[in-house]
């Protein structure tokens, strides 16, 4: 197997553990890590597109070939979806900035910090069917790197472990209230959601501490997730990095695992049909 696929298999792992772990800004440091490991992210982000740039040139130009398999379209759709989506949340990112970028002024914070949130969740969910269509890839990645040779047990203990990361990811899904939090994006963009569009070329951004957090009174994000006023209700999700990582890890296995069963069954119903 190319070193570049061990390259490309270890910098996606750092990518989707960074990730899960910007879902909660009270972790490692609060803020400060919140967004420099998001430009770290960003840069991880953009290192992948270009390590992957001349598969994107091969499908771009057969994009419309009818003899392009419906998989590569998809799956070369899915990435522009994703390119898309995640630079905004950079982008937005950088607009409500507190730390690094303190000084950014722009027009409707407010709707950039909900969408930004908001985005956010919909990009798990997209990177998790990313990993579903490539799943086979990153088994056989994993296997090479570790030299793990094939049991007869491992067909069983890998359907126990699909079952249980099903379970376990639905119930994360219902606590966290991922699907609301989905839902939400449309109605943000279209500026339905209260509050989303309000204050026309006004920011509301508060001023930072000294000690760089926010003061009472301004926005911040509850339970690491999500803007609310202080004194609003509370989110007790644990700061822990390793509760953190399980919670939405366990989510985005959701997406990876629903793909990936999805695929296959397609390409039985294709071999039956040959």
């Amino acid at each position: 197997m190319k070193k570049i696929n061990y390259v490309k298999f270890t910098l996606d792992l750092l990518m989707a553990v960074t990730m899960v772990l910007l879902f909660n800004k009270r972790v490692l440091g609060g803020l400060t890590f919140h967004e420099i490991a998001g430009l770290g992210l960003a840069v991880a982000f953009l290192t992948h597109v270009l390590l992957n740039v001349q598969w994107v040139k091969r499908v771009t130009l057969k994009l419309f070939d009818k003899k392009l398999p419906w998989g590569t379209r998809f799956g070369y759709l899915l990435n522009l979806l994703l390119l898309a989506t995640m630079t905004f949340i950079m982008v937005s990112g950088i607009f409500v900035s507190r730390v690094v970028f303190p000084n950014i002024q722009v027009s409707n914070e407010r709707w950039f910090q909900m969408l930004h949130i908001s985005l956010s969740f919909f990009v798990l969910a997209l990177i998790g069917i990313h990993v579903g269509l490539h799943w086979k890839w990153v088994v056989n990645v994993w296997n090479k790197m570790l030299s793990v040779k094939a049991q007869p047990w491992f067909g069983m203990a890998a359907k126990l472990a699909t079952v249980a990361l099903l379970l376990f990811g639905g119930y994360e899904m219902y606590t966290t209230n991922f699907v609301s939090r989905l839902a939400s994006t449309g109605s943000i963009l279209t500026g339905q959601t209260s509050g989303g569009m309000e204050g026309g070329m006004k920011s509301d951004r508060p001023a930072m501490a000294a000690n760089g957090q926010m003061p009472a009174g301004g926005f911040h994000r509850d339970g690491g997730e999500g803007f609310h006023k202080e004194g609003g209700e509370g989110g007790g999700q644990s700061v822990n990095p390793l509760g953190v990582i399980t919670t939405y890890t366990g989510i985005m296995g959701v997406f990876v695992i629903i793909t990936y069963y999805l695929t296959k069954l397609r390409s039985r119903k294709k071999a039956r049909a040959v």
